[in-house]
């Protein structure tokens, strides 16, 4: 049986952690200064989060290896 191949598209925007949990950086961060954004949306860009479980479910289908 030949080895599977992870979603390349997946894999340079999520990473699945040891706990089962999908993390994954917001999106509309590239440009925070720009288009008017609003203190309150630049404090809620910040960081990374975690994906809800249904929608991990979803993605860790890309990782055929993840545990």
């Amino acid at each position: 049986m030949p080895k599977l191949k992870t979603k390349s598209g997946a894999k340079k925007r999520f990473q699945v952690k040891k706990s089962g949990a999908v993390k994954f950086r917001r999106a509309g961060v590239r440009h925070l200064a720009t288009f008017g954004k609003t203190k309150k949306q630049k404090v809620e860009l910040r960081g990374t989060g975690h994906l809800k479980d249904e929608d991990a479910k979803k993605i860790k289908e890309c990782f055929p290896y993840a545990r």
